[in-house]
């Protein structure tokens, strides 16, 4: 068995001419015409003497041992007249092991090479194994149940072009029979192995390895049908994108060269942008395509003329095909543009618009070195998956809209997913309104009775902070323009004076439009003033200081921005900080009960959260959930408060945070407002809540003039006594775990415009 199959199959296979053998010895008994049966008696005469031609074998070098004798024997089946013509061979049954062959099938694996080994395309174990099986239950049991499992090889011509043969098997000369250890089944048990083909651990429990005997030989017939596994391939590259991950076919040009049989082929194509009327390369294929001539219709023409020539292929879209560049025109080969043919060493090319309603939608180019490989029949056989290229590239522009919304979808909208369902069974009734031809409107998105939890931690004095740095940055600058004037000399002087008038109203009587003013003297006047003295014969000590003041200088406003933009620097490390951790933490508070889950970022980041049964109407909602959502909170919120104090001390700017969280018993109604995209608190009623929101952040201690939070501690404003006990409950577990500190202050909130009795505790972090 080792000798014969690579794979584990149910059989003990034998070379046998037997069956063959007995049809000679029916003619030699039976036929009427004396030189047939002359004929077939010789023949008979000739194997008398080698028992193992009749008996079976394994023995694989026997084959070329009795190859003569073989050949005589099977020239019946071989006829002497078709062995240039036919691809045909004998071969052991269901294996790779061939002998006997035809002169052309002799000649094609000569081409191939004398280290290529001839196998069976893309048969997997197991399927094979199911295979044999099968072919049991029809040649034993006689189950009629058409086994057409096509095979093929895949064989290298001399020009290293990869052919494809169907192979087509005549079993005449074979018989399948059981050994001891083989079973005989009942039909339930067929039918049963027939209703699970994909179970091959079911068939190899009936089928044992080994327990029938396959015994005979057979007769392969080839069918060059390289084109048309080509064609299948190339269509099966074109249909199979992924949309989440849209990887590059490596083999694409392998199938372009057998399916053209054009040995030495590059290919290229680049989509049609309509908008800017440009051709794109695809990036997935960037490094596996070439596109020479296309490079240089993107490059060598002109803005309008490419458009021109663009606009004319939904005219004239007519492919171009040059067998042999050396054939062109003398006047075509004088164009700077042939040149481009000959350092790239294109000999013989098409090009190919794909139009799709008279509209460009890409264009596609085969080169090759090798002279007259392009042609009109070559052509010809676009047409074949022409339709398939339209296809593709209307599903990669599908799925390149889709992948662009979705990314749309998830950086630049608030709709979370614990809501999303609500907007797809919208979207869902609006879709198949419109495919019933019927109008549909859009309803509102609104969620009812939700609770809010609110939160925030807040830069401290971020507007003081930048309004001195700004005072730094300017009062730097008009030094620096002070020394400047002095050093260029006296016509400098109403610069001068214009400087000292600022720099008195900087520091002593600041107005809102100060800085504007300022501003506007530098663009107007000052700036080209300086640009100016660059561009005549200036001393070069005079030039060096100016070259160095306009490095200083922000382009967006012309004024020294260092310290503010340290500053600006600082903010967005610290809300990318907190936005991370609370981002991070909210895997865990969906689990908790999914809910409605918003942040944003300015000066610090804030959060709200509406939680309730109206969000995931599936699940069971219960005043429990929402307690551990409030701990889970307060817990984040000190986790936040930690992360920022192991970093704060390498910010450019320090810094400091104040958190707060606002704790409302009350329900809210949120919409989802479409000239915004996003969520809000909905109806009259429900803005009180957003207006205590919007308070608190500037709000004091009752009676002093402390601001209600603090850095380094955590703020929870509430209403009643209940929330207080609440609260205290969950403080005291963190300070267990060593988070929060045993100093909780019991205070009273300032009484805001329409709102009082807001009562506050207060806790530093450990």
């Amino acid at each position: 068995m080792a000798h014969l199959y690579k794979k584990d199959a149910p059989f003990k296979v034998y070379i046998s001419f037997k069956k063959y053998l007995d049809v000679l010895e029916h003619i030699r008994y039976n036929d009427r015409l004396e030189y047939r049966v002359n004929y077939a008696e010789s023949l008979i005469d000739k194997i008398k003497n080698f028992q193992e031609l009749r008996d079976g074998f394994q023995d694989t070098s026997l084959l070329e041992k009795h190859e003569d004798l073989i050949r005589i024997l099977l020239s019946d089946l071989f006829p002497t007249g078709l062995t240039n013509n036919e691809i045909k061979a004998a071969s052991v049954p269901l294996s790779g092991i061939t002998f006997n062959y035809t002169e052309r099938f002799k000649n094609i694996l000569k081409d191939a090479g004398k280290d290529f080994e001839i196998e069976l395309r893309n048969i997997e174990e197991d399927e094979f194994y199911v295979f044999c099986c099968c072919l049991i239950l029809q040649s034993y049991f006689k189950r009629d149940i058409k086994t057409t499992l096509p095979f093929y090889y895949d064989i290298p011509d001399k020009q290293g072009i990869l052919k494809h043969y169907k192979i087509t098997v005549n079993s005449d000369f074979t018989e399948v029979y059981p050994t001891d250890d083989a079973k005989i089944l009942s039909d339930d048990i067929i039918n049963l192995l027939l209703e699970n083909l994909d179970d091959h651990k079911l068939w190899r429990k009936y089928f044992p390895s080994e327990s029938w005997v396959l015994e005979g030989f057979t007769i392969i017939s080839l069918v060059d049908c390289t084109s048309e596994v080509a064609l299948s391939d190339l269509k099966s590259s074109m249909i199979s994108i992924d949309p989440e991950d849209l990887a590059p076919d490596e083999n694409l040009i392998e199938i372009f060269k057998s399916y053209f049989d054009v040995p030495k082929l590059n290919f290229g194509l680049m989509l049609f942008n309509k908008k800017d009327q440009r051709l794109e390369k695809l990036p997935i294929y960037e490094n596996l395509f070439t596109h020479h001539i296309l490079d240089f219709w993107i490059n060598a023409f002109d803005e309008q003329t490419r458009k021109s020539t663009f606009n004319n292929l939904s005219y004239n879209s007519k492919p171009i095909v040059v067998s042999n560049t050396d054939h062109m025109d003398n006047e075509i080969q004088s164009l700077p543009s042939f040149a481009v043919l000959k350092e790239n060493e294109i000999n013989s090319f098409m090009v190919i618009p794909v139009m799709k309603d008279n509209e460009l939608l890409a264009i596609i180019e085969f080169t090759s070195p090798v002279r007259n490989s392009f042609n009109g029949l070559k052509l010809k056989k676009m047409e074949f998956f022409t339709d398939m290229i339209l296809f593709s590239l209307n599903r990669f522009n599908f799925e390149k809209d889709f992948q662009i919304e979705a990314i749309i979808q998830r950086e630049y909208t608030t709709i979370h997913n614990s809501v999303v369902w609500k907007f797809r069974n919208e979207a869902e009734k609006y879709f198949n309104a419109s495919l019933a031809k019927k109008i549909y409107t859009l309803k509102q998105i609104s969620f009812r009775n939700l609770t809010p939890l609110f939160g925030f931690s807040d830069i401290r004095s971020s507007s003081e902070k930048r309004f001195l740095l700004m005072m730094e940055d300017l009062n730097e600058q008009m030094d620096c323009l002070q020394n400047l004037f002095t050093g260029i000399g006296t016509d400098t002087e109403p610069f001068v004076l214009a400087l000292e008038v600022f720099y008195h109203e900087l520091n002593h009587d600041i107005k809102a439009d100060t800085e504007q003013r300022f501003q506007r003297l530098l663009r107007e006047d000052i700036h080209p003033y300086l640009q100016a003295k660059l561009e005549v014969e200036s001393p070069e000590p005079v030039r060096k200081n100016i070259k160095e003041y306009f490095s200083r200088v922000f382009a967006q406003n012309d004024l020294f921005y260092t310290h503010r933009k340290d500053l600006d620097e600082s903010i967005t490390l610290v809300n990318r900080k907190l936005a991370d951790v609370l981002d991070e933490n909210q895997v865990d508070a969906q689990e908790i009960f999914p809910h409605y889950y918003e942040r944003f970022k300015s000066d610090g980041v804030e959060h709200n959260l509406y939680i309730g049964a109206n969000i995931a109407p599936d699940l069971h909602y219960s005043a429990k959930l929402m307690k551990e959502l409030r701990y889970w909170q307060l817990k984040t919120i000190c986790r936040m408060e930690r992360e920022f104090s192991t970093f704060k001390g390498s910010l450019p700017v320090p810094l400091d945070i104040a958190s707060l969280i606002f704790v409302y018993n009350e329900k809210v109604d949120i919409r989802f407002r479409m000239d915004e995209k996003r969520f809000d608190v909905d109806g009259a009623y429900n803005s009180y809540y957003e207006i205590i929101k919007k308070r608190l952040d500037k709000a004091y201690i009752k009676g002093s003039s402390e601001r209600l939070t603090c850095p380094g501690k955590i703020t929870v404003v509430y209403f009643g006594m209940e929330n207080q006990k609440e609260y205290l409950q969950y403080i005291n577990r963190l300070q267990k775990k060593g988070r929060l500190r045993n100093d909780v202050e019991f205070l009273k909130v300032e009484d805001l415009q329409g709102i009082t009795g807001l009562l506050a505790l207060r806790v530093s972090i450990a």
